[in-house]
């Protein structure tokens, strides 16, 4: 199962050392989760997905096609679009 880290982490406007440093683990460690080359414990990914202000299930659902997600620049809330 592939993780969706780096995509999470990018739609809601946050690099990879800044997750890090959010988390509390080194910057390589969280590039390594990142990169799916090491598989994050239960409690690491329930971090990831606070700092994330997400659920984790976000860390593996796969996005649905006729939807987006943006952050609110000012409050960081997400918005969904829908295409029609």
């Amino acid at each position: 199962m592939e993780l969706r880290i780096k995509e999470v982490s990018k739609g809601k406007g946050v690099t990879i050392v800044s997750l890090a440093e959010m988390i509390g683990v080194a910057q390589p460690t969280m590039s390594n989760l990142a990169n799916g080359k090491t598989t994050p414990s239960l409690e690491t990914l329930e971090k990831i997905a606070n700092a994330l202000n997400v659920p984790v299930t976000e860390l593996f659902e796969k996005p649905k096609t006729d939807t987006a997600s943006l952050s609110c620049p000012h409050c960081g809330k997400s918005i969904m679009i829908k295409a029609e």
